[in-house]
């Protein structure tokens, strides 16, 4: 497909594409995030744009760029929470439970490995059905709790199967086979890995040399050196031919090589598997895998008969080993601190953002609230009631007595009108849209009804003992109530359009009264003979 230029379809196409797959080769599918995501930008389509970012995102995250990854999937994270967007929002939650993880901090991992399971609907493709009940399995043994894990994991193969998603079925096997071996439950994972084996063969699938690595390492740990051996001799000739998911992989296979013919008494061959694994790892910067090389160093020394050797090496690896440390609760707490940031901002933006919607005298909703919310509230409810309700005379309140008194007027207006409102709508709201003029909108409201609710707020507000802000001034409002099905087709426009000409009536009227349903002519005369106010 040419890429130079493609339809929202296509990239949309191809953003799944990259979205659903195993990722064996990060460079290569970090160049096709990068592409797509500037594909999308022109297109004009934020969900498109933002699929495309998460994915460029993810894969900085794998490549090491933690910082600018988890500031990138935050934000991701956000929009996606905004718009509604289920199925991306479950794809961030993953994203960020894989970022928690390289922070250290198991316990947000779970967070969102949980989160993005339960974001799981019809709308996840079934790669994401598999991925992210992996993903929980995962955090969960991480969390300690095996128990609980396993049945996760078992769900996901069981799923994986379903869906014909043979590929994830290895990676779940895989991932839960190195899991339990790594605590120390070697039946269980040689019963996997056997399991992973028979899976392989039966659907004519080609194993990547890291999971003939992790099976491996469960056969030296179940002491099958020889059938290790073999496995391990496949792996690197397959990581040769050029399945070579990471050029410093070598280093790792080579170890656990090593480790193989040591275990078969191998000690020369030993000896030189290791030293091509150490001299991999000296050349590519590759610290934590060389405190496993001295380790192995130490144990094969042991194995000749050197035992002062061997404690040399193995104070060799503890000085490695906490020099590691060091760097890595320092990367953690870079990346914590990242993070911390992060959600630091988004919460100040949120906050702005509320600010942004309120009006700063009566504290209300104010005329942007309802430009983003109405439309979407009346596209979803036929039966939507909107009124606009106007304090009468309110000049003559702020010419006779000041505009300090017209402003507490307008707070205690607002007040009784916002309680009123929580009264007989409590799925609605008050907003502050004018000077002296509040729209309230009531949901699911038929317009007699809510007519006759809103004569009551009016009774209560004429009926209130104004004289300690007043005096001898008395304070009412007139309403005017419209349904949104008085437009066709039902539109904010008109509905505000219906309810003021209504309000004009109630003006025209004598005021301090609700008016609903008033004749079209009313329209004209009420935007030029505002004076009445």
């Amino acid at each position: 497909m040419d890429r130079s230029v493609l339809s929202a379809e296509e990239l949309s196409a191809a953003l799944l594409a990259l979205e659903d797959q195993v990722v064996t080769h990060i460079e290569d599918c970090y160049t096709a995030a990068v592409e797509l995501e500037r594909l999308a930008a022109p297109l004009g389509d934020e969900g498109l744009l933002a699929r495309a970012q998460l994915c460029a995102a993810g894969m900085r995250l794998r490549a090491g760029d933690v910082a600018t990854a988890t500031r990138q999937i935050y934000a991701i994270h956000e929009w996606a929470a905004q718009h509604g967007d289920r199925r991306l929002q479950a794809r961030t939650h993953n994203a960020c439970a894989h970022a928690h993880r390289l922070a250290g901090d198991s316990a947000k991992r779970l967070e969102h490995a949980l989160s993005a399971v339960e974001l799981l609907d019809d709308t996840a493709t079934p790669f994401m059905q598999v991925l992210h009940r992996l993903g929980l399995a995962e955090a969960l043994a991480l969390n300690g709790a095996m128990e609980a894990a396993r049945p996760r994991f078992s769900q996901a193969e069981r799923l994986g199967r379903e869906l014909q998603q043979w590929r994830q079925v290895t990676v779940v096997l895989n991932n839960w086979a190195y899991i339990e071996f790594t605590t120390g439950e070697l039946e269980r994972a040689e019963e996997i890995a056997n399991r992973l084996l028979e899976h392989a063969g039966a659907r004519g699938l080609t194993l990547s040399p890291a999971v003939l690595d992790t099976i491996g390492a469960i056969q030296i740990a179940n002491g099958l050196y020889a059938q290790a051996e073999q496995t391990l001799r496949l792996c690197i000739e397959r990581w040769e031919a050029g399945e070579n998911e990471n050029a410093d992989d070598m280093a790792e296979y080579q170890l656990t090589l090593a480790r193989a013919l040591r275990g078969m008494g191998e000690l020369d061959r030993a000896q030189a598997a290791l030293n091509s694994s150490g001299a991999l790892c000296t050349e590519r910067g590759m610290p934590e895998l060389m405190v496993r090389v001295h380790l192995e160093q130490a144990e094969l020394y042991a194995a000749g008969g050197d035992h002062a050797a061997a404690f040399a090496e193995h104070k060799a690896s503890f000085a490695a080993r906490e020099s590691l440390r060091r760097k890595e609760r320092q990367a953690q707490a870079q990346t914590r601190q990242v993070m911390f940031e992060t959600a630091e901002a988004r919460q100040e933006a949120e906050r702005f953002r509320e600010q942004a919607r309120h009006d700063p005298l009566t504290g209300l909703r104010n005329r942007r609230y309802v430009d983003e919310e109405l439309p979407v509230l009346i596209a979803a409810d036929p039966d939507l009631v909107v009124a606009i309700a106007d304090v009468d005379h309110f000049k003559r309140i702020n010419d006779t007595l000041s505009h300090d008194t017209g402003d507490q007027v307008l707070v205690r207006v607002a007040r009784m009108l916002e309680a009123g409102l929580a009264a007989i709508a409590p799925a609605g709201f008050v907003a502050r849209i004018g000077g002296e003029e509040f729209l309230l909108v009531l949901p699911a409201t038929p317009v007699p009804s809510a007519t006759k609710y809103l004569d009551e707020i009016r009774c209560a507000i004429g009926e209130y003992g104004w004289q300690d802000i007043t005096g001898a001034l008395p304070v009412t409002v007139s309403i005017g109530v419209a349904g949104v099905s008085e437009s066709v087709p039902p539109s904010q426009a008109g509905a505000l359009s219906a309810a003021d000409r209504n309000l004009y009536a109630a003006k025209n009227a004598g005021r301090n009264r609700v008016v609903a349903q008033t004749p079209r002519e009313f329209r004209t005369r009420a935007h030029r003979d505002r004076d009445l106010a």
